[in-house]
Parts: C-alpha cells; structure tokens; sequence
C-alpha cells in the first residue's frame, strides 16, 4: 500500500470504525496473544450478555451495548466533548454510534473472505507495540480497565481494524483513480483556495525571560539584547550571533523563523517590523518569552498557488472524497445482502 493509500485508509477507518484503535493498541501492546481466532459472537454465543444489551443483529452476530457505548464514549474523547450529554443528543450520539458500528461490523465480516496472511501474527504485533510503551504492566491494565476493555476485548478491536484496513484496500482503496482533469477542474473552479496571501521572513534573536521575572532581571534582559543589536549594526554576522546568543531553538537556523502573513505575526512583531527594508534590524521588541532582535530578510508578495505546486494536495483531497463515498456506497451494498435486525435504543 502506497503511503498516499494508507493515509487515505486510515483517514476513513477513523470515520468509519469509531472502535478506539489508539486507545486499545496503546493500551494493549504487548501481550503475545498466540492463536486469536476471535469474531463477533453469535446470538447463541451470548449466554453472558443479557438480551436487553444486544441492539442489533448482523447476520446472526450480536452488536452489544457496551460496543456502542465503546464508540460513543471514544468519539467524545477524541472531539473533546463533554460525557454529560442532554438525554436527547445522548439518544442522537448512540443512534449514530450503532449505525457505525453495524457498518464497521459489514465490513469485518465481509474481510474474513479475503486472505491475509499471517493475520495473528499482525496482531500481536500491534499489541505488543503498543503495549511496549508503557513502562510497566500497571499502567497497560491501568489503561484498558480505563476504557472497560479486556485483552481479548483489545485483540478483537485490532482484529477487526486488520481486516477492515485490508478489505478497504483490497477492494475500494486501490480502485481509486483521481485524473490529471479532475485535479485541472477542482483547481480551476477553486482559485480563491490558492491565494497565498504576502508575508515577510523574519530571523531573531531571543534573549528569554520569564514574564515574572523580577525588575533587575528583566533589565538585564533587555540590555543584554541592546547591546547585541549595537554589535549588529556595527556589521556582525546576525545567523552567528543567533547561535551563540539566542535562547530559541532557531538559533541552529541562524534565527531563521521562516515566512509570517499579517495574520501570523504576535502584534509586537508586525509593530516591530513594519518599517523594514529587507536587510534592516529591528529595535529591541519585548514580548511574553522575552527580548527579540528581528531582521527582516525577505517580502514574499501575494500570489496564486500553480496547479503543479497545489497538484498533490489536491489529488489527495479528491482521492479521500472518493474514498469516503465509495465506502459509503460499498456499506449500502453490504446492507442490501444482509440480514439486519435493530432493536430500540435505550
């Protein structure tokens, strides 16, 4: 699989799975789980599981509650959003969850018709690097008992992640061909998008100082940039003063900070810099991290993006819009085949 593929891939699966594959491979690496043949349990397999907490039924396996539950709470957590949702939009979020999951679970079954080989051995794989970075066993159980996840539960999220990968690309990815035209067409009917818009490029100097910093220090702060911006104006050589001198990381860029539009500049910087000439230093500029010197180096003036500088971008947006359309597309089909039964969701 080409990286442009695998980033597609793994773009859509997020969209698609919502089974918490970093949670569970970061939490489940390591264990040398020898011979998973684990799938979806069947209805007659579910002896544990109460039939209150089976909401769907996908060719004669059981989607549990606590899958769908699984989901929504993952997809919070990666959106940032609130647990404490209103009854209504909780109703909403499980709704969709399920919907998910019944797809990924179409998927999942349709991909244990294609080969992959050493599948286990993949597995275990996974989980054992991602369980290599935790530094102890306390903190991998600490991790899945955070998510309610057993190891088997772990191994059949990353089963499942496999073989789905491995069906998307076998039989949607790899079919997926975006034309030298439709990259032409989507640029020309998208030229507001490649405006690049002017900017300057800027090196500094920074002599860092903590904002509570006491007086006496921060004036020996600033005097120490004034007297290196003296030396500067006299002819030193500025990328050799950054190194010797600056407290940001640029330095081993000789302060090259790169290329700022307007509206990436910290006011104090755009003040600082707005009657410079290409060459010209700065006065000393005071901001949260400290004293800068700036030397304007470059203008870089407004222009329009070519369609060959813009052509992978572009290609690799329409490759995942296809992507995610024929997903779409092969999810409805694999609907229209099987034998899907919901029930209401509390």
């Amino acid at each position: 699989m080409s990286m442009n593929r695998k980033k597609c891939a793994l773009n859509i699966l997020m969209l698609l799975l919502l089974l918490g594959g970093q949670a569970v491979v970061a939490a489940g690496e390591g264990a040398e789980i020898a011979g998973s043949k684990s799938a979806p349990a069947k209805m007659d397999e579910v002896a544990t599981t109460s039939w209150g907490d089976v909401l769907a039924r996908v060719n004669d396996t059981a989607i549990t509650r606590a899958e769908v539950d699984r989901a929504v709470r993952i997809f919070l957590a990666q959106n940032r959003v609130s647990h404490d949702l209103a009854a209504e939009v909780r109703k909403q979020a499980d709704e969709a969850a399920l919907e998910q999951v019944v797809a990924t679970r179409l998927l999942y079954l349709d991909g244990l018709k294609l080969e992959i080989k050493d599948l286990d051995k993949q597995i275990n794989d996974r989980i054992s690097r991602g369980k290599a970075k935790f530094s102890a066993v306390e903190e991998y159980v600490a991790a899945l008992k955070a998510n309610n996840l057993s190891e088997q539960d772990a191994l059949e999220i990353v089963r499942t992640e496999i073989v789905v990968a491995n069906l998307l690309e076998s039989r949607v990815i790899s079919r997926i061909v975006v034309t030298d035209a439709e990259i032409r067409a989507f640029y020309d009917q998208n030229q507001d998008k490649f405006k690049r818009p002017e900017g300057v490029r800027l090196s500094h100097i920074l002599i860092g100082v903590s904002p509570q910093a006491l007086p006496e220090e921060k004036q020996k702060a600033r005097e120490k940039a004034e007297s290196l911006r003296n030396k500067l104006l006299v002819g030193e050589d500025f990328a050799a003063l950054a190194k010797s001198e600056s407290s940001c990381p640029s330095k081993e860029q000789g302060g090259d900070l790169g290329v700022f539009t307007k509206k990436e500049m910290v006011p104090e910087f755009e003040k600082g810099t707005a009657s410079l000439g290409i060459g010209e230093i700065s006065p000393v500029v005071e901001t949260q991290e400290g004293y800068h010197i700036l030397k304007l180096t470059e203008i870089k003036n407004s222009e329009v993006i070519s369609v060959g500088e813009a052509k992978e971008r572009i290609g690799e947006f329409l490759k995942q819009s296809k992507a995610q359309q024929a997903i779409n597309d092969y999810v409805a089909g694999l609907k229209q085949k099987a034998k899907i039964e919901y029930l209401a969701v509390k």
